[in-house]
């Protein structure tokens, strides 16, 4: 999970919620909402290369309709194609090693998605304020 800054300009990794069944998890994720005072949650899309929504896109789906009865914050997706990639180039690149661990990756993907939200709405904010 990745959270960002109170102006929403800077999105860093927060925490790592280990996959242990989907109740736990959705607790795990409503508690993170609860104690950062998020006002709104984005989603990683994990889309094929072409863009098409396969079995793992459809899991997301079915997790976030559950996770959404759950909380009133709001929940948008985001593609979150090659940001595990970009992830790992980056952590190789800060510490000159390898291989990172996975989950650390997940977490630094996690921080990337939401950097790419952020920045198009404030960029789409910018714009419309030139109006």
């Amino acid at each position: 999970m990745a959270l960002s800054d109170p102006e929403g300009i800077l999105a860093s990794p927060l925490t790592i919620i280990g996959r242990t069944d989907e109740t736990a998890d959705i607790e795990a994720i409503v508690n993170v909402i609860n104690v950062n005072r998020a006002e709104r949650i984005i989603a990683g899309l994990p889309r094929s290369m072409d863009g098409s929504l396969r079995t793992q896109a459809e899991k997301v789906e079915a997790f976030v309709r559950k996770l959404r009865e759950k909380t009133e914050v709001p929940v948008e997706f985001r593609d979150e194609r090659l940001s595990t990639v970009l992830a790992r180039r980056l952590m190789q690149a800060a510490a000159g090693k390898k291989r990172r661990q996975k989950a650390r990756d997940d977490a630094i993907a996690a921080a990337i998605i939401l950097q790419s939200y952020l920045d198009e709405t404030l960029h789409n904010n910018n714009l419309s304020r030139e109006d």
